[in-house]
């Protein structure tokens, strides 16, 4: 940890008491509880939102965390330096037994484009400190903005090493494109690195035990600790490859009562595990999270969802499986959203239009001319509409950020990808996986190159994407480490491009 306040992640917090303004008596009752860290997210230029989760046996499987069932007041504090002698914020919340002790602070009146500290208190014990940020003012640029953003962490897969390596880039904002935890049962045997506990999960108590345990590991915690977050999710936060009502087998969802409770509980632990604003709070089983966030007049985030509202409507209702991928009726995000994010995009609040999504968006063609069904090609009218939307509206830059492939990849994106003479209208940035897929080779040979000259880079490793944003260019970085099934890996860089404003595409540094 040569990079890292060690304040933060090895103290954490655990200053002397005179220091503290916090209120509340030193309590026996509990043992330490804030054992699944703290995060950030959703910045605002005057706020950001607090998180924690009090666990005393954060494995336990009734998903409450060896928590008592009674509320417990839990201090928080905003300060200017991680020594806590600023105090800017403070206030008192309740971690309620049906939340399963989750908490959601959405502290206001904080100076924009400003650096923060922050931390709780409960029964008498201090929690780690979180190293968080505001955004710009919505009138201004502001300062470069360093913002890392990774995907698919499989517990059983290996350590998390790339989100410690992340959070020793010190970044401004971090985010996460989804499959934060995976569903599936504990595995055994080759590639198994460690192992889950429990079995595929179903029920709301399976979900929060499930993130409680990836929660407790102390390098993800350093990751979230480290910086404010974008989350948004993909399909293994409720079960793999599913879409809105159709299932991993690609047949529709036969006990749908079921499936909505399965989605339900799943969504209830992802808002009550992840630092977002209370209009994600789930409905049942639908949760609202596409949303946009401004980086003052630098960037705009539009953070999409690509899994509850695909709209296969040459099948009628949604919830049949329909192979015609040609059909352009078909919408991946569904047309409500398609409308949204054109829309934000007319309005060109930043210099970079950030498009934060889940699956695969350029075109990967093949010599068998087969068709991916869980990536934009297989909804390629809706990625066609986007697209000429983007160029429609004289958006300058757009920049299509992607997880879910285990695999990094950087990309042009144009209307025609048959055509190699037409013109950039865009780029697409995908990042690699936390541990999903193992340690990888060191193989950058690109897949079917002969058939996707717009794509421009590949990688099998484990790692994140690192961008330094200014008002004139996007430095990209994509960084790597070579293994996960052991320890302490070293980071690199693979690759490095940089992304010209007014200019989109891929050019060398």
């Amino acid at each position: 940890m040569t990079k890292v306040n060690r304040r933060i992640f090895v103290l954490g917090g655990l200053a002397a008491a005179s220091t503290l303004a916090l209120s509340r008596p030193a309590s026996a009752a509990l043992a330490f509880p804030f054992n699944l860290g703290v995060a950030s997210g959703d910045p605002l230029p005057d706020g950001v939102v607090l998180w924690t989760r009090l666990a005393l046996a954060p494995l336990n499987a009734d998903g409450q965390g060896g928590m008592p069932n009674q509320s417990i007041p839990v201090e928080w504090q905003v300060a200017t330096d991680d020594k806590f002698t600023s105090i800017v914020r403070s206030g008192t919340v309740t971690a309620t037994y049906a939340d399963a002790h989750s908490v959601h602070v959405e502290v206001d009146g904080l100076q924009p484009d400003y650096e923060y500290y922050y931390r709780f208190r409960a029964e008498g014990h201090i929690s780690p400190v979180g190293r968080t940020r505001t955004a710009p003012a919505l009138d201004v640029v502001g300062r470069d903005l360093l913002m890392a953003f990774t995907s698919c962490a499989h517990y059983e897969s290996g350590y998390y090493t790339v989100y410690r390596r992340m959070a020793e880039e010190r970044p401004d904002l971090v985010l996460h494109l989804g499959d934060y935890i995976y569903e599936d049962g504990a595995s055994s045997g080759e590639g198994v690195v460690r192992s889950h506990a429990g079995g595929e999960l179903v029920s709301l108590a399976d979900y929060r035990r499930r993130y409680a345990q990836y929660k407790s590991d102390v390098d993800l915690q350093a990751a979230h600790a480290a910086a404010p977050w974008l989350v948004v999710p993909d399909d293994h936060e409720v079960e793999n490859n599913y879409a809105n009502m159709v299932r991993n087998d690609n047949s529709p969802a036969l006990d749908l009562t079921g499936w909505k409770n399965r989605r339900a509980a799943a969504y209830r632990a992802y808002y009550e595990n992840m630092p977002l604003r209370g209009p994600a709070k789930p409905n049942g089983a639908d949760i609202l999270l596409y949303r946009r966030v401004r980086w003052g007049q630098l960037a705009t985030f539009h953070m999409l969802d690509t899994r509850q509202y695909r709209d296969d409507q040459a099948c009628g209702d949604g919830t049949k499986y329909c192979p015609e991928a040609g059909d352009p009726r078909r919408s991946l995000p569904g047309i409500t959203q398609e409308n949204w994010l054109l829309d934000g995009l007319a309005q060109r609040n930043g210099v970079w239009d950030v498009i934060g999504q889940q699956v695969f968006f350029a075109r990967r063609a093949n010599a068998s001319d087969a068709v991916s069904m869980d990536a934009w090609d297989g909804y390629p009218a809706s990625r066609d509409r986007i697209q000429k939307g983007w160029v429609q509206r004289g958006v300058r830059n757009p920049v299509v950020l992607t997880g879910d492939v285990h695999r990094a990849w950087a990309n042009d994106l144009k209307v025609d990808f048959a055509n190699p003479a037409a013109p950039v209208v865009g780029t697409e940035l995908v990042t690699s996986s936390v541990s999903s897929g193992g340690d990888g080779t060191a193989s950058t040979t690109i897949p079917d190159a002969a058939y996707n000259p717009h794509l421009k880079f590949y990688s099998q490793r484990r790692g994140y994407v690192r961008a330094k944003v200014s008002q004139t260019r996007m430095d990209v970085d994509f960084r790597a480490v070579d293994k996960i099934t052991t320890r302490g890996a070293a980071v690199s860089t693979l690759r490095s491009f940089v992304i010209e404003e007014g200019r989109p595409g891929l050019q060398n540094p």
